[in-house]
């Protein structure tokens, strides 16, 4: 399948389903505390998907268990929610979940600060948020792809964080996952031109260490090698004739 180009209703469901999916969002992060269980924060988020009379779109994808992938700490994303895995005050909490809306999904991930964290940790939550925004300062029509790519990696480079290159960014529309994939490390390729009515998933998933990742038993859970701590901050965004629409910010 090749890049989607939306139409102008087609953007209009895909605002509203970024719009539903970034109010879960805002009422989650609200929710989460030390001693808070993993499996409530997914209930709570499905509960939520479901009272805005959407679908869940993470539930049962690919044989995923869960409607939120809740990653803790070392964990860098598709962590399997379990009532037995508590928060503890000064962790980070990677959430990352999206919704189906009238046939069209949203996607969006965000870490938190349990209570008190340290300043090492907010460090890293701030520098995976702002590399997204360095990012997309490059999404604009006539650019190409590959230039939001480059600008993610020069930033955190300054930092000496790992980038994680296993698992990239993604286009979005009446799939979850649509072409084009969007690394967040640097390319030496330019990619595709960017066009108005691309709908793209930029993702950064960075390591407070070094880049290695592996997968745990269950085949879901990515968590880094070396033990660091990983955050993941992720949009949906929209190219348009100017500056990219952020459709998932709260």
């Amino acid at each position: 399948m090749g890049i989607t180009i939306k139409t102008e209703q087609e953007i209009r469901l895909m605002r509203e389903s970024c719009r539903l999916l970034a109010d879960v969002f805002q009422s989650l992060e609200e929710a989460v505390h030390p001693g808070m269980s993993t499996m409530e924060i997914n209930i709570l988020g499905d509960q939520l998907i479901r009272q805005h009379g959407c679908i869940p779109n993470f539930l049962h994808y690919n044989g995923y268990p869960a409607s939120i992938c809740v990653s803790v700490n070392d964990e860098v994303v598709h962590g399997i929610p379990r009532k037995h895995h508590i928060l503890q005050e000064g962790d980070i909490v990677s959430l990352d979940a999206g919704l189906i809306y009238q046939g069209y999904h949203s996607d969006m991930a965000r870490t938190f600060g349990v209570g008190q964290i340290s300043d090492e940790a907010q460090k890293l939550i701030d520098a995976a948020k702002q590399s997204f925004f360095e990012g997309i300062k490059m999404a604009r029509a006539g650019n190409h792809l590959y230039e939001i790519s480059n600008a993610i990696a020069a930033y955190i480079d300054t930092f000496g964080y790992g980038i994680v290159r296993e698992l990239v960014g993604h286009g979005i529309g009446t799939r979850l996952h649509e072409d084009p994939q969007i690394p967040n490390f640097a390319q030496v390729r330019r990619g595709p031109k960017l066009r108005p009515g691309m709908t793209l998933c930029v993702e950064p998933m960075i390591n407070m260490g070094r880049a290695d990742v592996e997968w745990l038993d269950d085949d879901w859970t990515v968590v880094t090698q070396d033990g660091s701590w990983s955050a993941h901050y992720e949009n949906t965004i929209l190219i348009t004739e100017g500056d990219p629409e952020i459709l998932t910010l709260y």
